[in-house]
């Protein structure tokens, strides 16, 4: 049986925070935004003490401090954590498998995919792989980790979350219905909130009733593709081998949150343009020019919309890009623009490497 580990930090961003304040071990830690929870930000990480309250990531900072008010909060520092990923990954790069070096997916700042190479011998137990790589990255690091043991990525990353924190667990096409058949259909990697409520107006709400669900009805409902695709990943086979290559960006992007709604067209038209120049800066960085622009409003209270456009020529020409950013403003329909805006983000695609 051919073996995929799937290697995910546990509380990642806050456990990094926690190493760098050690007075804060014991503590509910929240990150997120500048660490104000009177500001709009949202939840980066919280640390499992601040996930006993109810708070998660993706959460409005006021709200996890509602439900936590003796939560530490702290500012998201981007740096610290890429360079404790960086270790990680490299910690991952240097292990072997079957006496030949194992390959390696990046997946984020604080999960891979781990696996055999090609060509290797004979494979030690992967529960003691598993336990090689959690020593390995915890000497490291000095931070935790989980592994999820699969005979395929899907079933890996999945198997991940029955594990945390500091364990694991295996999931294989012989469990695979016992354990997850009456779970949820967004437990499944690859299926969000909208998919599943899809799923649901077809009568499918459990992992199990995907997995018998008919492919052709499927199709008909969610597309060809689609559709027998999300059956796939009920069944656990709708699985990609590890890439080890380097993930490529498409594009870069940023945002800003207003604390306070913006109405000012003028001065939304200039924020448009000082974030172009900063997505600008991360494109050069990356030595490629920009192809397409994109722009994202989010409107008071919580309506977000987007527009972009395909530029006539690739360019990395500062003054061509803020006017295409601004130009998108007068996409937005009537109504939209009455709106206060809270929310700005610009994105440019870049040229693919080798133009």
């Amino acid at each position: 049986m051919g073996w995929v580990l799937h290697v995910d930090m546990d509380q990642f961003i806050a456990a990094v925070e926690i190493q760098r304040h050690p007075e804060l071990a014991d503590l509910p830690v929240v990150v997120g935004g500048r660490g104000d929870p009177t500001e709009r930000g949202v939840v980066s990480t919280a640390s499992y003490a601040a996930r006993e309250f109810g708070v998660g990531s993706g959460m409005p900072l006021r709200i996890a401090k509602r439900k936590c008010p003796d939560a530490v909060f702290l500012p998201v520092d981007a740096p610290a954590y890429e360079a404790v990923s960086v270790t990680v990954m490299e910690t991952l790069r240097s292990l072997s498998w079957g006496g030949v070096p194992v390959l390696v997916q990046v997946l984020g700042w604080d999960e891979a995919f781990v696996g055999p190479g090609p060509e290797h011998g004979d494979l030690e137990d992967p529960e003691d792989m598993a336990a090689h790589v959690m020593a390995s990255v915890l000497a490291a690091t000095g931070l935790h980790c989980s592994v999820g043991i699969g005979d395929n990525t899907l079933r890996a990353k999945n198997a991940t979350d029955f594990g945390k924190p500091r364990g694991t667990y295996t999931l294989t096409a012989a469990n695979w219905l016992e354990v997850m058949g009456d779970r949820p259909t967004n437990a499944l990697w690859g299926i969000g909130a909208k998919t599943a409520a899809k799923l649901a107006a077809l009568g499918l709400d459990t992992v199990a009733q995907l997995a018998a669900s008919d492919p052709r009805v499927l199709a008909d409902a969610l597309g060809p593709t689609m559709g027998p695709y999300y059956r796939g990943l009920a069944v656990g086979t709708s699985a990609r081998p590890i890439d080890p290559l380097p993930y490529v960006p498409r594009g870069h992007g940023r945002e800003t949150t207003f604390q306070t709604d913006v109405d000012d067209w003028s001065t939304i038209a200039d924020e448009v343009r000082t974030l172009t120049a900063r997505v600008l800066a991360d494109i050069d960085a990356e030595g490629r020019p920009a192809v397409r622009v994109g722009l994202k409003i989010r409107f008071a209270p919580f309506i977000t919309v987007t527009r972009s456009l395909t530029l006539p020529n690739p360019t990395n020409d500062r003054e061509a890009l803020s006017d295409a950013a601004v130009s998108l403003l007068d996409r937005l329909e009537p109504h939209q623009r009455a709106r206060p805006v809270r929310l700005l983000g610009v994105r440019l695609e870049m040229t693919p490497p080798g133009g």
